[in-house]
């Protein structure tokens, strides 16, 4: 069974979201820096009335810092029951793919570590890393966005 998934780039790599977790992708919006919070959460913002933590998605995947990207973009994703924006390059595209061409992910995949990533997926002879939004944040971390709401 083929699931779709939402493609954006960091840096040179494609990486992929189940499209049943995002809500949309919107263009960088101002962000308010919270005091005391872990290095990769960028600050919150207000979208449509919702305050929404704002995670440094390179940073949290521990992915070399480049200079910063010119039209950088938000993707808005649900992970559990709390909604969050990560900082992505660009936004590509959707694409189905069928469970049975989604291999698992080796231990190291382009530097990020295993436990984010749920399986890699050969797209137009690129590599798509597809990443686990449960395993993003930890426990105390969704506990710390809980005291944002």
């Amino acid at each position: 069974m083929a699931n779709q998934y939402v493609v954006f780039q960091l840096e040179d790599e494609l990486y992929g979201v189940n499209i049943h977790q995002v809500r949309g992708v919107e263009k960088l919006l101002p962000l308010t820096r919270v005091p005391n919070a872990p290095s990769f959460l960028k600050g919150v913002c207000n979208l449509r009335g919702s305050v929404i933590p704002v995670i440094d998605l390179k940073e949290r995947l521990s992915l070399p810092y480049q200079e910063e990207v010119k039209n950088a973009k938000i993707i808005i994703v649900n992970v559990g029951k709390h909604t969050v924006g990560m900082t992505i390059d660009t936004a590509a595209d959707v694409v189905s793919i069928d469970s049975q061409e989604i291999e698992p992910s080796p231990s190291l995949v382009g530097g990020i570590d295993a436990e984010f990533i749920q399986g890699v997926a050969k797209v137009r002879d690129r590599l798509l890393i597809l990443l686990n939004l449960e395993r993003i944040l930890t426990v105390d971390q969704i506990q710390a966005l809980d005291s944002l709401d």
